[in-house]
């Protein structure tokens, strides 16, 4: 399974039995550990018999922001950032300071300290501005979606798309769309390995590298649910210009981390490579979208003008863009700048976890036959409706849960609280820069049972009350916290569950 974001590999190899299998073949390449240079500090208790402690004390890994951030540099630590973290919390305890160029956070990982940070966010949640995002916004002079706004303007916008992408009736309205690509990949692959694949006993194998065919699934299945329309990625000769969005994306992510801590407006006047690169990706992005918008805005005008509204012949479902337009209670730039954000945050955040899941299913035959016999219940029980399948397949969220846990595509969740909180034990001013760590969350083993064992069946009944961290729910944070949790989570979890229980319907093993 293609290269992953922190440096691993694997392979697939694909069987067909009476159906589609799919085995094991290659290994994931180890997360590089990086030596540790320990800070002033220790572990931290929560009290520990002594008295409330001041924000200074908190330990932390250098009072220097600037020379902090020329070690990362020096290191390369930016490409192994969640290493880093989970290094650090080994070293420090459960609690960390960490000063980086113009940043300057306050780092922590167990769930009942994360509980303490979500309870004091307030009406409007602030996390930290990517301002390398907002400041290409600027630049170009687009206006700002739900993910770079803040306050009231922030609560207003989400609130309307909450309705059209969060919330049940609008899962009902786009998961058929999500279900009918899910089962053109799978029909493809099936063909793929039919054709190219050597005869075995128990039927077809094909080793293949499935991260092109993934990243193409999450692009033509984001663009059905936002458009209403395929964009035709799955032809045997996809278009270039898709092609090249999703290259731009992978730029775009892989060039953010580092200017999170640097002037971008500052790197904007002097035509630095590292923003300039950022930036073509972006306006690479913007380019691909706005051909797509106009489109879908033609397409609706014209249904409109011959009588039918935006919702399409019968109440057909013409996607988020239509929905919105539909409704008209934001202007069509905000639409566009919040169907952009959606586009690009729908294509790596769902292809990668994915190639996990596989692989993670490949080295652990017993978890994918416990999945796989669910799911076959689950899809003989709903008579083949999909949304019913899923409802009986619990197991599918928790792989993706269970995924999450191990490879997060975010490595932080942040909030700023509105009031001075106290973590363990350490006074944290109101206005700080707080951010839960989940991948050293999702690895300790003071909040999970064999934290490097995979087994999505922790998420039923012991979802709550396993390992010493407390905090029950907090210990699942890949798509946020609360209101300002990701607005496209409930595309992604579908996405992702649906083509997962298509590879276990039709017989194919990992």
């Amino acid at each position: 399974i293609s290269s992953m974001r922190d440096g691993g590999q694997t392979a697939a190899c694909v069987r067909i039995q009476r159906g589609m299998c799919v085995c094991p073949a290659g290994t994931v390449a180890g997360l590089g550990v990086e030596g540790v240079t320990p800070a002033r500090g220790g572990p931290a208790g929560r009290g520990g018999g002594r008295g409330l402690r001041r924000f200074e004390e908190i330990p932390h890994t250098g009072s220097s922001g600037w020379l902090n951030l020329v070690k990362f540099w020096r290191e390369d630590r930016f490409k192994l950032l969640h290493k880093h973290m989970e290094r650090t919390f080994n070293t420090l305890g459960p609690i960390y300071r960490e000063r980086l160029g113009t940043q300057s956070t306050v780092n922590i990982l167990l769930p009942s300290d994360i509980s303490e940070l979500f309870r004091s966010e307030g009406l409007h949640p602030r996390r930290m501005t990517l301002q390398p995002w907002a400041t290409h916004r600027e630049t170009r002079q687009h206006s700002k979606g739900v993910f770079l706004k803040n306050g009231a303007e922030w609560r207003a916008d989400r609130l309307l798309l909450n309705r059209e992408a969060m919330m049940a009736p609008a899962v009902r309205r786009f998961l058929p769309l999500l279900d009918e690509v899910a089962r053109d990949f799978c029909r493809q692959l099936a063909t793929r390995v039919e054709k190219e694949g050597g005869k075995e006993e128990r039927g077809y194998s094909l080793t293949i590298d499935p991260s092109p065919d993934l990243f193409r699934f999450a692009l033509e299945a984001s663009c059905h649910v936002l458009y209403g329309e395929r964009i035709g990625l799955f032809s045997t000769s996809p278009s270039q210009e898709s092609q090249k969005f999703i290259f731009a994306v992978e730029r775009m992510l892989a060039t953010t981390p580092p200017l999170l801590y640097l002037p971008p407006r500052l790197l904007w006047r002097l035509g630095a490579p590292l923003w300039t690169q950022h930036a073509t990706a972006w306006d690479i992005i913007f380019s691909h979208a706005e051909k797509r918008i106009q489109r879908g805005v033609q397409r609706l005008r014209s249904t409109q003008a011959a009588g039918g509204g935006s919702g399409g012949a019968e109440g057909e479902f013409t996607g988020i863009l239509g929905q919105l337009m539909d409704k008209g209670q934001l202007s069509l730039e905000l639409i566009r700048a919040n169907i952009t954000e959606l586009m690009a945050g729908g294509v790596d955040t769902t292809a990668v976890p994915l190639q996990f899941a596989l692989y993670e299913l490949g080295r652990n035959p017993a978890v994918q036959e416990q999945v796989r016999g669910q799911v076959k219940a689950a899809w003989a029980r709903g008579g083949g409706d999909a949304h019913k399948a899923l409802q009986g397949a619990p197991l599918l969220k928790g792989l993706v849960k269970e995924t999450l846990r191990l490879y997060p595509v975010g490595i932080t969740v942040q909030r700023y609280p509105v009031r001075d909180i106290i973590i363990q034990n350490y006074h944290i001013p109101a206005g700080t820069c707080v951010q839960a760590c989940l991948y050293p969350l999702g690895r300790s083993r003071d909040v999970f049972q064999d934290p490097e064992r995979f087994d999505p069946g922790r998420w039923g009944t012991q979802e709550s009350g396993e390992g010493a961290g407390g905090g029950g729910g907090f210990r699942s944070l890949a798509f946020g916290f609360g209101a300002r949790q990701c607005v496209g989570r409930r595309i992604a979890e579908n996405e992702m569950q649906l083509l997962l229980m298509h590879v276990s319907e039709g017989g194919m093993e990992v």
